[in-house]
């Protein structure tokens, strides 16, 4: 099932594949989706999933699917896995300075070398082939564009950009500009 936005608005000269979006649906939340018909409500409220928290599902989501292939090979096809993501955002200046990883897999019967070997396959694999914490490791920079209005894409300041950005909101600001989100 292919998926585009509704025509509200214009599409983005860069939509395309890899391009997902969100629409406001109220105060602070928003529904993302994506080409493939995924709906994912966004926010902080009950059946809401926050910013951080897709931060850390596309970690261990990508560490998941990296890995799946060589791990099949050891574990046989059907292997149970379950990735955790564990890390709360700083107060002090708004950002998250590690996540925890951690993967659970059925190696109770493994003795301990072949415990190790399973351990080191994960790491090369997720390493090797998971573009999201390759991307987020060594630090990313996320540009914005404000798309609209005049016909002139306007360019916001990111954290990388101005020194004001980067100070942590306080009070009102904080609730203003969402810098509460866990």
């Amino acid at each position: 099932m292919s998926s585009v936005p509704d025509d509200r608005f214009e599409l983005p000269e860069d939509f395309g594949p890899g391009s997902v979006w969100a629409d406001r649906s109220g105060h602070r939340t928003l529904v993302g989706r994506n080409q493939r018909g995924v709906e994912i409500p966004i926010g902080l409220g009950e059946g809401e999933i926050s910013p951080g928290e897709l931060l850390k599902l596309a970690v261990i989501g990508c560490a998941g699917m990296s890995s799946d292939v060589n791990l099949s090979r050891r574990l046989g096809e059907d292997f149970d896995m379950r990735l955790w993501a564990h890390g709360l955002s700083e107060d002090s200046d708004n950002r998250y300075h590690s996540i925890a990883e951690q993967v659970q897999l059925p190696v109770e019967q493994l003795t301990e070398a072949e415990t190790a070997e399973i351990t080191k396959v994960f790491g090369r694999a997720v390493a090797a082939g998971c573009t999201v914490e390759r991307t987020i490791v060594p630090g990313v920079e996320v540009t914005h564009e404000v798309l609209g209005g005049a016909g002139a894409a306007a360019e916001a300041e990111t954290a990388h950009g101005s020194a004001e950005s980067s100070l942590p909101a306080t009070g009102e600001d904080a609730e203003a500009t969402g810098q509460v989100e866990r």
